[in-house]
């Protein structure tokens, strides 16, 4: 196995799974090391590695910047996705069939991303985040078209409490007929989240049903903070 791959199976991936049925997120263990998370940060400035830029403001998404990566991307990038994708399915179709939808995902990431390139969904969008005193990022999901995997996740490259005060990751989920929920995560450097990407399900008196949740990152009192974000689905 690659270094990456060993990192990701060493997690405790049935403690992720009931932490994400508890509050739609969940801590990984160390994904990757200072020396990678300083690396993956670095690029930021290398305008060929990305597809696009975003600016937050102009779009009233909040406040900074994140870029899309493009393809090839970093290898730790490309093996960290590969790696957790066949360790997040599981729950993904768990979840959906607790739903009683479709559970269109194959066996591997390559086959899933051949499907989305398929139905027209064919950018890539792998995330690269940069935020600096006063940046945030608004509450929100990340779709990118019809097909969805239900999972994603955030690596923190940079040292809370160190490299920046602040800039909490943010998940609020609305409950069937109740006021929302909010949690708030201080992501340790080189390790990740998994979330929810639009809902997950919530059991009642009525049986299943789908609580939206949105993420976000609250406001970055000084320094400066960068993340990794994976999705499993590309954009159309």
């Amino acid at each position: 196995m690659s270094t990456w791959a060993e990192r990701v199976a060493a997690a405790d991936w049935d403690e992720i799974a009931r932490d994400l049925d508890g509050s739609g997120g969940a801590l990984t263990p160390q994904l990757l090391t200072p020396t990678e998370a300083r690396g993956i940060a670095g690029l930021y400035g290398q305008d060929a590695r990305f597809r696009s830029t975003i600016d937050m403001a102009r779009h009233r998404f909040g406040e900074g910047q994140y870029r899309y990566f493009d393809r090839p991307y970093p290898e730790p990038v490309e093996r960290l996705k590969q790696a957790l994708y066949p360790r997040l399915l599981p729950i993904a179709r768990d979840w959906y069939g607790k739903l009683g939808r479709p559970t269109p995902w194959p066996d591997t990431l390559n086959e899933w991303l051949a499907m989305c390139h398929d139905a027209g969904q064919t950018r890539s969008t792998a995330i690269l985040l940069k935020y600096t005193a006063g940046d945030w990022n608004a509450l929100h999901r990340d779709l990118y078209g019809d097909l969805v995997f239900p999972l994603q996740v955030v690596v923190n490259l940079s040292h809370p409490g160190v490299d920046h005060e602040g800039g909490e990751f943010l998940l609020v989920e609305q409950r069937p007929r109740a006021q929302s929920r909010g949690h708030a995560r201080l992501i340790p450097h080189g390790h990740g989240l998994v979330f929810t990407t639009r809902d997950r399900p919530v059991a009642g008196a009525r049986g299943w049903s789908a609580a939206p949740v949105r993420h976000g990152v609250s406001t970055i009192r000084s320094g400066e903070r960068f993340t990794l974000g994976l999705v499993f689905h590309d954009a159309a």
